[in-house]
């Protein structure tokens, strides 16, 4: 099978913050945390530390035990993680990125590619405002927190 005979599909949602990178960057880290502003997430463990290479078992809410690895870990940057499911890979990018008005921006992309990409793609980024909107949120009472 040649790569232009893999289904693809595609999305992205962004949202801004007054929070710096640092601050989101830290959420991210703490993994364990993250059913604190993802409802997708009902049960997860980081196996080894926040770095490429290392994986992590997530439970999303009434489903099955996923398995993904950390592609890229880029500090205060960003991450890119991959989950397989049989033939399906699906790839999601947050990516941080600081705005000339200072505020930064969160972005979730999300790639899927094989049988049934729309679908489950459609399905797995359901969330990813609600979740782009708590993660700032919390990011955002954090930061007041601090200050």
């Amino acid at each position: 099978m040649s790569f232009e005979d893999v289904e693809m599909w595609e999305t992205e949602y962004s949202i801004e913050s007054d929070a710096k990178p640092e601050v989101i960057w830290a959420l991210f880290a703490d993994v364990a945390g993250w059913a604190r502003w993802n409802a997708g997430v009902e049960k997860i463990e980081l196996l080894g530390p926040f770095a490429a290479g290392s994986k992590f078992l997530m439970t999303p809410p009434g489903q099955e035990t996923l398995t993904t690895r950390l592609v890229e870990v880029r500090e205060n940057l960003g991450f890119l993680d991959e989950t397989r499911v049989g033939d399906l890979r699906i790839f999601v990018d947050h990516v941080l990125t600081v705005l000339e008005n200072g505020r930064t921006k969160i972005t979730y992309s999300l790639q899927a590619f094989g049988p049934g990409c729309a679908e489950v793609g459609a399905a797995v980024s359901a969330d990813f405002p609600e979740v782009l909107k708590s993660l700032a949120g919390l990011a955002e009472c954090d930061l007041c927190m601090k200050t």
